[in-house]
């Protein structure tokens, strides 16, 4: 079993409150559960109001279909939602 992750750490330059950006959010982690079928979840800086971090994850048999997926998840994330990237990672892990 292939776990493959992503993890995006953004800045929400709209947000003028922790609500608009859990709308954003929410929103991301929507398409991302939806349109791949991925586990998605913020895992970090839920306090701050112009940066957040989320976490998707995809169980597969193949490393380079799970990071396929979740590079195209990367791309239609920056070109669909008013954030601006400041660091995206994707590994996978073998269990």
């Amino acid at each position: 079993m292939i776990v493959s992750m992503i993890q995006f750490i953004f800045e929400v330059p709209d947000a003028v409150n922790l609500k608009e950006k859990r709308r954003i959010i929410r929103s991301m982690k929507d398409k991302l559960q939806k349109h791949f079928h991925m586990s998605a979840a913020e895992v970090d800086l839920q306090d701050s109001i112009r940066f957040a971090q989320i976490g998707g994850a995809l169980v597969s048999n193949s490393k380079t279909f799970g990071e396929a997926v979740c590079q195209k998840a990367f791309e239609m994330i920056e070109k669909e939602t008013p954030v601006r990237i400041q660091d995206m990672r994707i590994y996978s892990e073998e269990f």
